[in-house]
């Protein structure tokens, strides 16, 4: 279970979470996002990869906003599996991030 980041056009940190996105990455996760680069205007989350999301996940995601709240920064989650897409719905997480 990994958590890997990069940076797209200057100006997005992608966060790629891994197969499984439970609380075993919540000390990866948070790292990803605690020393970002002034320039940083949008949080891509990707999700390509992962097939399992816990409550513990949508926890990790709410306090990345808390955490930078002080920021303009727009948070979308992309990639989403049909079941994962479906968890976000269902948690409403389509009124705090947009979902792709």
């Amino acid at each position: 279970m990994t958590i890997n980041t990069q940076v797209s056009n200057d100006t997005t940190l992608v966060i790629l979470v891994g197969e499984k996105f439970d609380f075993v990455l919540v000390d990866s996760f948070r790292r990803a996002y605690e020393d970002l680069p002034a320039e940083i205007r949008q949080i891509d989350v990707d999700l390509s990869a992962t097939q399992y999301m816990d409550s513990s996940a949508l926890g990790m995601l709410l306090n990345m906003q808390k955490v930078l709240a002080g920021r303009q920064l727009v948070y979308r989650i992309i990639n989403c599996r049909p079941q994962i897409a479906r968890i976000l719905e269902i948690s409403r997480f389509n009124k705090k991030f947009d979902i792709e």
